[in-house]
């Protein structure tokens, strides 16, 4: 499978500023697609996603959506994105999208330290 194909929507390309035209950062999703009963539930969580960028004064970029045939490519995929780009948020649609990768017990942490990302959850606020 081409791993550049994986991201879900790209409403706009990703540049070295990470903001918009209108001036605000960029938001990237990332959802475990075994964790999501339907695509259209998968597209219904991306809706989301960009309504929740919105409200919280992102600009929605690329929602990773992970396959377990092909993992961890597109979490390595998500990883650089967030680091080439100055990515300052993610947002998953709950903590077990991330729980799923690794024995680690702080896979958020983990992720945050490594990035200087902010993981965010889709049914809260920052």
């Amino acid at each position: 499978m081409n791993v550049a194909a994986v991201p879900r929507r790209p409403p706009q390309e990703l540049d070295e500023s990470s903001e918009d035209d209108l001036g605000r950062p960029l938001l990237l999703g990332y959802i475990r697609r075994e964790l999501i009963a339907t695509a259209g539930d998968v597209q219904k969580i991306e809706r989301q996603m960009s309504s929740f960028a919105e409200a919280e004064g992102f600009s929605m970029g690329f929602v990773f959506v992970d396959e377990p045939a092909i993992w961890p490519a597109v979490f390595e995929v998500l990883t650089d994105a967030v680091r080439r780009h100055n990515i300052t948020a993610v947002v998953l649609p709950s903590p077990l999208h991330f729980a799923v990768l690794g024995a680690s017990n702080d896979i958020k942490g983990t992720f945050e330290r490594a990035t200087g990302a902010r993981v965010l959850l889709l049914n809260s606020r920052s």
